[in-house]
């Protein structure tokens, strides 16, 4: 008997990341709302995700949790979809994949709570500072069409994303570089699903 797999998730949430990447395997999977509240804190989900909190994925008893580790857990599980990384494209893959969950992350939350980091105390920070983040992540997308290289990737689901939100929300600025790339991953027809989809449940959640 195979496998369930079970996506926890809320419309209003980053599980709009997991979506779209379960929706580009093509694979069969349940989903599972969890209402912001007393539903995502119960017993029953914190036995799930501790953090109380979604997106989270079952796969038969395993767990997993975070975005980036989903996207790159699902891309592994199942490679017949060919979102996992090529041997010449592991280096760029993990290092963006790493980067837009880590000093990305960091320098818009930051940048959100309109928290200032003195210049002095830019070194204790993974990112520095914002300009110096969102400069390294345009060399990369002026270097290729997609993060990892030639083709799309699990990784340019949680970094393309990460920087569509961040220019519609007025995080991220709207360089050139991040407006061709959003443009050109945005059309995937599993992206477009995936919307519909969490759209669909909003008056539900």
């Amino acid at each position: 008997m195979s496998k369930k797999l079970v996506f926890y998730t809320n419309p209003r949430s980053r599980g709009r990341i997991v979506r779209w990447m379960l929706e580009e395997l093509g694979i069969n999977y349940e989903t599972k709302v969890i209402e912001y509240g007393a539903a995502m804190k119960s017993p029953e989900y914190l036995a799930i995700n501790p953090m109380g909190k979604v997106p989270a994925i079952q796969y038969g008893e395993e767990v997993v949790t975070e975005s980036a580790a989903i996207c790159t857990y699902l891309a592994e599980t199942f490679p017949d979809a060919g979102l996992a990384p090529l041997p010449e494209e592991k280096g760029n893959y993990y290092r963006w994949l790493f980067f837009a969950a880590g000093p990305l992350e960091q320098a818009t939350a930051l940048k959100g709570l309109d928290i200032n980091i003195p210049a002095e105390k830019q070194g204790m920070l993974g990112f520095g500072n914002f300009e110096i983040t969102l400069n390294a992540l345009s060399k990369a997308l002026m270097d290729n069409p997609y993060i990892a290289g030639n083709r799309f990737t699990a990784a340019d689901v949680y970094v393309g994303l990460s920087i569509g939100w961040g220019m519609q929300f007025g995080m991220i600025e709207k360089r050139s570089e991040f407006v061709e790339y959003w443009e050109r991953i945005s059309q995937r027809p599993a992206y477009l699903r995936a919307q519909k989809l969490d759209d669909e449940l909003i008056p539900k959640a």
